[in-house]
């Protein structure tokens, strides 16, 4: 909270505050940034994680560990974002493992007010954000959407 009292006091752009999901909430994480100031809140960051070589027998990483993102932080980000929503009222940006329209949909449905793509243009190239985008209004429009407002949070609604 101290970093993003310091940031927003020093420029006059909004402030994103990009949360690790390596702590025993990200949800009490996102409160102390909205409390400090901030404009929105980027759920998540990389887990972290360690690959060791059979072979080599040593961590592939030359510091040990690294951040693991793609396929397989989606369930953690996307309970990061469903836990946040619940507890702030600033936006979420939701992030990890979104390939689809379909895994942009759970991420709104969580409580997401946008997401980013990351490891999916490295593995599919620049295209993916158009087919990302494509596959989402195919969704909506299949679902009965009028718009994202209407998709946002309606995970909380039916638990």
């Amino acid at each position: 909270s101290s970093v993003v009292s310091a940031v927003k006091g020093a420029i006059d752009i909004p402030v994103w505050a990009k949360l690790t999901p390596n702590v025993a909430s990200t949800a009490e994480l996102a409160v102390a940034a909205e409390d400090s100031g901030a404009d929105a809140v980027v759920c998540i960051n990389t887990v972290k994680a360690m690959a060791i070589s059979a072979d080599l027998r040593m961590p592939v990483l030359s510091n040990g560990v690294g951040g693991l993102s793609g396929r397989a932080i989606k369930p953690v980000g996307l309970r990061c974002v469903y836990e946040t929503f619940e507890r702030c009222s600033i936006p979420i940006v939701g992030v990890g493992g979104i390939y689809t329209g379909t895994d942009a949909a759970e991420y709104i449905m969580a409580g997401a007010t946008a997401f980013q793509i990351g490891t999916a243009v490295s593995e599919l190239g620049v295209n993916v954000f158009g087919s990302v985008v494509s596959e989402l209004r195919e969704f909506m429009k299949r679902e009965g959407f009028a718009d994202l407002k209407e998709m946002r949070g309606i995970a909380h609604r039916r638990t």
